[in-house]
């Protein structure tokens, strides 16, 4: 009389799962993925915007320190680096690059005065509260 086969016993044709069962554990694996996957894009976009909302507020610190030093307002964000207020100048989060401050001078200002009064975010579009970037 034959005996039956054990699991892991038998030709290696016979051994391992079958279709259903990696389909099966495929579709479980596309579940989970889609439900954690919206609430880590969101985190990392909300890491992005307090990263920049710090950047502005060590921008603008750097700004009133230099102007209660020197009795004026830095010509250009590089002249807060030059008179190491920062030690460099930051990254903007959202755009990923440090060119694109936009450089707000001070109100009644000539156009020909180069100064930094305010600085804010180059970026474009809305924040997740529906703020612009660009107002910050």
């Amino acid at each position: 009389m034959e005996q039956p086969m054990r699991s892991g016993e038998g030709p290696p044709s016979t051994r391992g799962f079958t279709l259903i069962e990696l389909l099966v554990v495929l579709a479980v694996l596309g579940v989970l993925i889609a439900i954690i996957a919206p609430k880590y894009v969101d985190r990392v976009d909300d890491a992005r915007e307090a990263v920049l909302r710090q950047n502005l507020v060590g921008l603008r610190d750097a700004i009133d320190a230099y102007y209660r030093d020197h009795g004026r307002y830095p010509e250009t964000l590089d002249d807060l680096v030059a008179a190491k207020y920062i030690r460099k100048l930051p990254t903007d989060p959202i755009t990923e690059r440090n060119d694109t401050w936009k450089v707000v001078p001070p109100d009644g200002a000539s156009a020909s005065t180069k100064s930094v009064f305010d600085v804010r975010s180059g970026a474009p579009g809305e924040a997740r509260d529906g703020s612009q970037y660009s107002q910050w």
